[in-house]
């Protein structure tokens, strides 16, 4: 319980202080005051003032907070909204390109800290009939060697290189039980039949090995750029399949979150980099998302006044859009919260 709460703890702090850093520093590069720089949601526990800016820490642990003069009303002497649109967009942007950017470093470090992999044979079991699959000529005893020629050490890979080509064709290298080789196109499938998976197969992992392994700084660097573009297409593929309903409606609030991290820990802070580098690119799409009271709801009223050549929407009506959708924010945390804990107690778990 303690490693679970420490864990959680520890990465939400990060990923919040490096969003806010983001908007922090570009509203003082951009001559924006800046009123708070705040931890968490009031009411305040802790404040201290250095310059014309309060840095606190709050009580409601569901995010952070960077208060800026004139958010709306160009009115306010040193505000946001007086600055030019370039400038605003920069500003308001600039908290989800830092979660883009952190995750850089985290991929990198959990790339180079020693950390264990499983390596085997990935045997293909079963194949379905009809299925991408089959029709590609693969069969029972087949072993797979590479997906889209990269190697295939154990089940996780080919599930995440399923995923990453959904519905675009792929090249598969199998060896056959008479150990000749064949190259064979496959098309992963949105939606399968039940049962079956996204190309018809099942699988089991033989000849397995536990493997100690870390890159060199100058691997795990471009290691960490490819993890990066590879969780943007699953954040995608993830978004895509809810929507059209082809994978399950699956949202975690704060408590679900703390539970995948806490099962997270367990395999070490190799693992535990990736999923808070997995938490910063997520937080960053989503914030980008044109909701009221979020980033993207503001930049919104941004292009808006630009689509309208420079008339604004009144401070007050867009400040009475924000409160609304903060409050809507609020209630959902809630909703889905008391959803996460319904579930813990029931026995239930979330894939991470």
């Amino acid at each position: 319980m303690l490693t679970t709460i420490g864990a959680f703890v520890g990465i939400i702090v990060v990923l919040i202080i490096a969003h806010e850093f983001g908007h922090f520093i570009a509203a003082k590069a951009s001559r924006v005051r800046v009123h708070e720089f705040g931890l968490g949601f009031p009411p305040r526990v802790f404040s201290i003032r250095r310059g014309e800016t309060i840095y606190s820490l709050n009580a409601i642990p569901l995010g952070g907070f960077t208060k800026m003069a004139g958010e709306e009303d160009p009115k306010v002497p040193g505000s946001l909204a007086g600055k030019r649109i370039g400038t605003r967009l920069l500003v308001l942007s600039a908290g989800s390109i830092m979660n883009i950017i952190l995750p850089l470093l985290l991929f990198s470090i959990a790339f180079m800290v020693p950390h264990n992999l499983v390596m085997g044979e990935v045997l293909i079991e079963e194949v379905a009939l009809n299925s991408p699959a089959a029709r590609a000529g693969i069969e029972p005893g087949d072993t797979l060697l590479s997906f889209n020629q990269k190697p295939v050490h154990n089940i996780g890979d080919l599930q995440r290189y399923i995923e990453l080509n959904l519905g675009k064709e792929a090249t598969m290298f199998v060896q056959h039980s008479d150990s000749s080789t064949e190259s064979v196109q496959v098309v992963p499938r949105w939606r399968p039949p039940e049962g079956q998976g996204a190309i018809g197969i099942t699988v089991r992992l033989t000849d397995a090995t536990i493997v100690r392994q870390s890159e060199p700084a100058w691997r795990a660097a471009p290691l960490a750029v490819s993890a990066c573009v590879e969780t943007f297409v699953l954040f995608k593929n993830g978004i895509l399949g809810m929507v059209t309903g082809t994978t399950p409606v699956q949202v975690a609030g704060p408590v679900g979150i703390a539970q995948i991290t806490g099962e997270v820990a367990k395999g070490g802070i190799g693992p535990l980099l990736e999923f808070a580098a997995f938490l910063s690119i997520n937080i960053a799409l989503i914030n980008i998302f044109p909701l009221p009271a979020l980033d993207g709801g503001r930049i919104a009223f941004v292009l808006l006044e630009r689509v309208r050549r420079g008339k604004r929407v009144s401070p007050k009506t867009e400040g009475l859009v924000h409160f609304i959708g903060f409050a809507a924010l609020i209630a959902a945390f809630m909703v889905i919260t008391y959803r996460d804990i319904i579930r813990i107690i029931g026995g239930g778990g979330l894939t991470p």
